[in-house]
């Protein structure tokens, strides 16, 4: 469906895609696919435990136009990711609207994600619900790692900061206690925070998410040895940054790659860490990573592209962060509420099923129609949350501008 470049037109259309993920998601109870969850396939017991193969079966059923799993026995199965982007729309839909039954959705949600907890750990973290390998080795499910804690630990912190219940903010403080734990590379200019506690795995966006988490939950509870160490990882990721304002996934040789959603989850960890502690020496590293995202990261259009330098292929998670990021800094810049509009509108005429859920992928000739549930379902659904709240402030704003500037009647 195509629309005019009428506000209120776009609005609707956004309000109405949003109703209709979060219909798909519920009657399923939040469960189902996911891109890696290939090894939950009967068929591992064939890899013999070798890594390779291992490697081939993910990729198999990862990169497969057609939806393989239930062919190969891969069920569907809960995310605590997804429910945790979930609780953040819940609660943005909540402050946007005041629908009290958004406000116990979140709730119910966070209550969900803190029983499926890491048992491997004292404190709050949280893995993936399936084994995974890759070229830096084995991943088992339910290892807490610092991405999937930190994006969790901020639904956390919303829920604390919008609702004023303390146990979630002593949740966020666990989260917390267990980053500071974690392994780090010390560098000459600062220090890496490790993306899993078992080893030394240094990458920029899992340290900057560390690094946000960090610094936000010290903005409550005062704590120093956190706030230094925030600005540590920030440190080390900043002084990586390329000079076009760009940064590699990670130092090491192998992962020498530019994509648009972990650059969108280095910016906005950096404009929470500065937001949260008031810090500003890394206003130009900032100023520059996001230049270099909106010029690098979408055509004209508003398809969100995945790489710095090609197109394909074209993933709803890099639509949902591109919203997210644009949104996040659209007070700062008089173009990204509009490009986010763009990005938004796109995606929703593109990459939405009449059914609901969002489509995988766009390859250059042939549309993955595969529904991924953190991955496309929930971020959208937070994403487009997030996108109405703005647009709702923002009219606010114009509103009280305007009546500013009415003459006054004596």
């Amino acid at each position: 469906m195509k629309i005019s470049n009428d506000g209120n037109s776009i609005q609707k259309l956004i309000e109405k895609s949003l109703y209709r993920v979060r219909q798909w998601v519920e009657e399923r109870e939040y469960w189902g696919y996911e891109p890696f969850d290939g090894l939950t396939s009967p068929l591992r017991c064939l890899t013999g435990g070798n890594q390779f193969a291992e490697r081939l079966l993910i990729q198999l059923v990862r990169q497969s136009p057609l939806n393989l799993r239930p062919l190969l026995g891969v069920k569907p199965m809960q995310s605590t990711t997804a429910r945790g982007y979930m609780a953040r729309g819940y609660l943005k839909i909540h402050q946007n609207t005041g629908e009290a039954s958004q406000k116990e959705k979140a709730i119910r949600s966070l209550e969900a994600i803190a029983q499926l907890r890491s048992q491997n750990c004292t404190e709050y973290c949280w893995g993936n619900q399936f084994d995974f390998t890759s070229r830096g080795g084995r991943l088992p499910r339910y290892e807490g790692t610092i991405v999937w804690s930190s994006l969790i630990g901020q639904g956390f912190l919303d829920a604390f900061e919008i609702l004023s219940d303390k146990k979630h903010l002593e949740v966020a403080e666990s989260i917390s206690r267990w980053i500071l734990d974690l392994p780090r590379e010390h560098a000459k200019r600062g220090v890496c925070l490790s993306y899993v506690s078992f080893a030394q795995e240094s990458v920029h966006n899992a340290n900057m998410l560390g690094a946000a988490m960090l610094a936000r939950t010290a903005l409550h509870t005062g704590d120093h040895k956190a706030k230094e160490l925030a600005k540590q990882a920030m440190e080390y990721s900043c002084s990586h940054q390329l000079s076009d304002g760009s940064w590699y996934y990670g130092e090491a040789d192998n992962m020498h790659w530019i994509d648009s959603f972990h650059t969108g989850y280095n910016l906005e960890s950096l404009n929470s860490y500065m937001n949260s502690t008031g810090d500003t020496c890394f206003e130009g590293n900032l100023v520059r990573g996001f230049r270099y995202f909106k010029e690098r990261f979408f055509r004209k259009d508003g398809t969100p592209k995945y790489y710095h330098n090609r197109t394909y292929p074209i993933d709803i998670q890099c639509a949902a962060q591109a919203i997210d990021t644009l949104v996040t800094f659209s007070p700062y810049d008089d173009e990204a509420l509009d490009m986010a509009l763009k990005v938004a509108r796109w995606t929703i005429e593109n990459m939405q099923d009449r059914s609901g859920f969002f489509y995988y992928r766009q390859l250059p000739f042939k549309t993955v129609r595969i529904p991924m549930l953190h991955w496309g379902q929930a971020t959208m659904f937070k994403a487009m949350a997030s996108l109405l709240l703005e647009l709702s402030r923002s009219a606010s704003m114009k509103q009280a501008d305007n009546l500013c500037l009415s003459p006054i009647s004596i």
